[in-house]
């Protein structure tokens, strides 16, 4: 018998972004649809139809022909907008456009292209069949829908230099189509087809977003090491975080437009979602690009700062990429030391990212020069509000330039002593002996004493002290603490090694010796390795090092006590009467 198949929990979490990115897309949607003022069905203003927009009985030859634009500039008001928007509507039947219709005598656009659809729409609802045809009404002709009026084609209602009769007849043919199609899809056998597609359609989604999610998790890191590019120790680098930030936004910018294509093509499938469909993409349509902000005389919308915003995330991560091709291709080949290397490279990157920002800027018709009003006004909240990042980004400044740390030294900061890995626009990494990575406010450089063993020369001393005991020979402490320091590898021989006599100590004769390294970071286990050799050699020629001692000497006495007569005569009765030895009591 085979084995039953049991589905794993954990993969029930890969589908959880999918459906998280849905819920937020729909939360979006329906957030744009209560904000937003829903618009007549393809409310728009076509410039070549303003002639037509007139009331009742006047001809259209009588109507002068006024320029749109310094028409608008001129009597700009709440009625003409709203003249505007009832200019021209569009017909439609279950979500399909089929043609426009524009004001005629006294019925708005939005209001005959209501009745057309509620005619349209019940007839495509019921199972009974259908006839069209054109009629002449009132000199005019007109569309006749199962004997019923449904459309009368007037001279506004005409494009591309079409007779009102020629009008008719291209709006006929297309709604006889738009019926059949209509009716055909609202049988059974089309919303089973439609059904299985719409199925078909999500598997495929959901199979998509798990191989793009295992895809990403395989290659993301080989990407980012290809475009950060690495140190000399083969560790990827962190100067750049907005490499990281760009692929997260492309990751979950993908998600959300793959959930909400996924459901706005599963509602086209199907007539009584397809109306739905069309309203919410011609209110997402209107929402992201209707202006909403105005700079230097320009008006922005939701997408245009959204591309201004990436293509800026883009220049700071491709001067990223560029200071490390810089970094890893010129400068090292140039036989600079690291300190060197990255004091150019936060230069250039710095550099590469202004420029570039203030370039893209100006391409998008951004005026930099206008905003230097709402620069200062920035500038002195972040002076108020961000002063700590203000300091130690004015303070990495000045370690970059003046170089007094550099990356690659080793430096001692209060308890911290380790080696500098990285120097940035907020703070300094510093990997201690333990391997562990220490941030260190850049303020703290310039605030506090700092050591650093490495810079101009890493030539350091180092005082080893030493105690013997009063017995010992001081020329053979000597010699043995000079033996041992010569005889150790990492100890200079010139400068030569020295011994101090440093005075007689309260239990040892002190001594210190001096040696000369020239790695100051392996100073700890230098020290350990010349202690042992020390410990051995002293302990070979018979000196004694000591350990401290402490004398304690007691002495007797009388006890500082002043008793009263009467007290003094009673202990010394009782003290006479329980005397011990008395014949009485030893009988």
């Amino acid at each position: 018998m085979k084995p039953r198949r049991t589905v794993n929990p954990s993969r029930i979490g890969n589908f959880k972004p999918l459906v998280g990115a849905t819920i937020i897309t729909l939360l979006v949607l329906i957030g744009l649809l209560s904000l937003t003022p829903m618009p007549s069905a393809g409310a728009t203003v076509n410039p070549s139809n303003w002639n037509w927009v007139a009331s009742g009985e006047e001809s259209p030859e009588a109507i002068a022909s006024v320029p749109p634009e310094p028409y608008i500039a001129q009597f700009r008001s709440e009625w003409l907008n709203q003249e505007l928007q009832q200019a021209q509507s569009a017909v439609t039947l279950d979500g399909r456009r089929l043609f426009f219709v524009t004001r005629a005598g006294e019925y708005p656009a939005d209001v005959r292209a209501n009745v057309i659809e509620t005619q349209l729409q019940s007839v495509a609802d019921s199972a009974m069949p259908f006839e069209l045809e054109v009629r002449q009404t009132n000199q005019l002709p007109a569309i006749y829908l199962n004997d019923r009026l449904l459309v009368t084609v007037t001279a506004g209602d005409t494009v591309d230099n079409f007779t009102p009769q020629a009008q008719a007849e291209v709006w006929m043919r297309d709604l006889q189509e738009a019926l059949e199609q209509a009716k055909r899809e609202r049988e059974g056998r089309f919303i089973q087809r439609s059904l299985i597609h719409a199925i078909g359609i999500i598997i495929a989604v959901l199979v998509l977003n798990r191989g793009c999610r295992q895809m990403w998790r395989r290659y993301r890191q080989p990407l980012q090491n290809l475009f950060r590019g690495t140190t000399p120790e083969g560790e990827p680098s962190d100067s750049i975080g907005a490499m990281d930030l760009l692929f997260t936004l492309l990751g979950t910018l993908f998600r959300i437009v793959l959930a909400g294509g996924t459901i706005l093509y599963i509602a086209n499938l199907f007539p009584f979602t397809r109306q739905w469909s069309y309203r919410l993409t011609d209110v997402l349509i209107t929402s992201f690009t209707t202006p909403i902000i105005t700079l230097t005389e320009r008006a922005y919308s939701i997408i245009d700062l959204a591309i201004i915003t990436g293509m800026l995330i883009g220049v700071v991560a491709i001067s990223g990429m560029a200071t490390n091709t810089l970094r890893s291709r010129v400068l090292r080949l140039a036989g600079l030391n690291r300190g060197a290397e990255e004091a150019i490279s936060i230069v250039t990157k710095y550099s590469l990212i202004i420029i570039g920002s203030i370039v893209l800027l100006q391409l998008w018709g951004l005026d930099i020069t206008s905003l230097t009003i709402v620069a200062s006004a920035l500038g002195v909240g972040i002076g108020f509000g961000f002063q700590d990042i203000a300091k130690n980004f004015g303070s990495g400044i000045v370690l970059v330039f003046e170089r007094r740390i550099q990356v690659g030294d080793f430096v001692e900061v209060g308890q911290y002593v380790g080696t500098v890995e990285r120097i940035g626009g907020r703070s300094t990494t510093i990997q201690t002996l333990d391997r562990i990575f220490i941030i260190v406010p850049n303020s703290r450089f310039l605030e506090t004493e700092v050591i650093n063993w490495s810079h101009r020369n890493p030539v350091s001393r180092l005082h080893l002290p030493v105690g013997v005991a009063y017995t010992s020979d001081v020329r053979q402490v000597e010699n043995a603490l000079l033996d041992a320091a010569k005889g150790h590898p990492d100890v200079l021989l010139v400068p030569p090694p020295r011994v101090f006599f440093k005075g007689f100590g309260s239990s040892s004769l002190d001594f210190e010796l001096l040696i000369w390294i020239s790695e100051p970071s392996q100073q700890f286990g230098i020290k350990s390795d010349l202690y042992f050799r020390i410990f051995s050699l002293l302990h070979h020629v018979g000196v004694e090092i000591p350990f401290a001692q402490r004398d304690l000497h007691l002495r007797s006495g009388s006890l500082p006590v002043q008793l009263s007569p009467e007290l003094e005569q009673a202990l010394l009765k009782w003290l006479d009467r329980n005397k011990p030895g008395k014949p009485e009591e030893m009988l």
